[in-house]
């Protein structure tokens, strides 16, 4: 109880600070939304495991009172309280990296430089790539990057990546972390194969988003600046038509920040490429 107490009063802190950055505008309400979500997550997690912990220490205690009948009990309970406990070890850690990465967060406009050779590349690629500017965001269309239901890059989005990591390895753009969100439709998924593989809108659009992280670092982005999440339909970008098919909500959103000011010389220990905070869901989409 003490434990789980003072994971409380650290979210609590921790998120009211970051609550009061966004008050004064050091970063945006999607920004803070995202972090929010990885966090809260993260702390449900640990408080959980914390719960089930004393749930099993007080069992470990009711069986030591009368261990001649209960060995093999106990040499079980004790076996699945030592894994739990190892599971919050990983947890914490986990939360103070965390807390780490959200008191160095440092989000706004790009640099010019950057933003011009962005504007040049997204002229180059018409459909496929947009930048949003005032976010740090280009956003890639699903339609033309994957086939219904697949996490496969197709080759013409491969080019339209490319052009963007030769801008992510090079000049100024190299302070910035690279936060690559999947989204897709409230669509359901017909094909069995898909379910099986990607489970729900949200795990698909997870798979997406790290299948973009792996070309880009195959591209020659570092490992430590590459962060995924998957949102699924749950930030659509227009109202979902009553089928759920709705091409202008299947995307995959990049955004450039400075997380830490990890850049190109200096690691990010706390989000390796893949990582995700999202967890799938029991629907499905395309």
């Amino acid at each position: 109880m003490m434990l789980t107490n003072r994971i409380t009063r650290s979210v609590f802190l921790a998120m009211g600070g970051l609550a009061l950055a966004t008050l004064s505008g050091c970063i945006s309400q999607g920004e803070y939304d995202r972090v929010h979500e990885a966090y809260t997550s993260c702390a449900s997690q640990m408080t959980e495991k914390n719960g089930r912990i004393s749930e099993l220490e007080q069992s470990l205690a009711q069986l030591q009172a009368g261990y001649g009948k209960g060995e093999g009990a106990l040499a079980a309970l004790q076996r699945e309280n030592m894994d739990l406990k190892n599971q919050l070890a990983s947890a914490q850690g986990d939360l103070k990296g965390l807390e780490g990465r959200l008191g160095q967060l440092s989000f706004g406009p790009l640099d010019r430089e950057t933003e011009q050779r962005i504007d040049d590349i997204v002229s180059k690629f018409p459909g496929l790539l947009s930048f949003d500017s005032a976010r740090g965001m280009v956003r890639v269309n699903s339609d033309l990057t994957f086939d219904s239901g697949s996490d496969t890059v197709k080759d013409q989005a491969r080019q339209g990546l490319q052009a963007l990591s030769q801008v992510l390895t090079s000049g100024a753009a190299t302070q910035y972390d690279v936060i690559v969100e999947g989204h897709t439709d409230s669509q359901r998924m017909a094909n069995q194969s898909t379910i099986q593989r990607h489970r729900s809108n949200r795990g698909l659009s997870t798979n997406r988003a790290n299948s973009v992280i792996e070309v880009l670092a195959g591209m020659g982005i570092q490992q430590g600046r590459l962060m995924a999440a998957g949102w699924g339909e749950y930030r659509p970008t227009v109202a979902n038509n009553p089928n759920g098919n709705t091409r202008e909500n299947r995307r995959v959103e990049i955004y450039m920040a400075k997380l830490g000011g990890s850049g190109a010389t200096a690691s990010t220990p706390t989000a390796p490429a893949g990582n995700t905070f999202a967890v799938p869901t029991a629907d499905g989409g395309k």
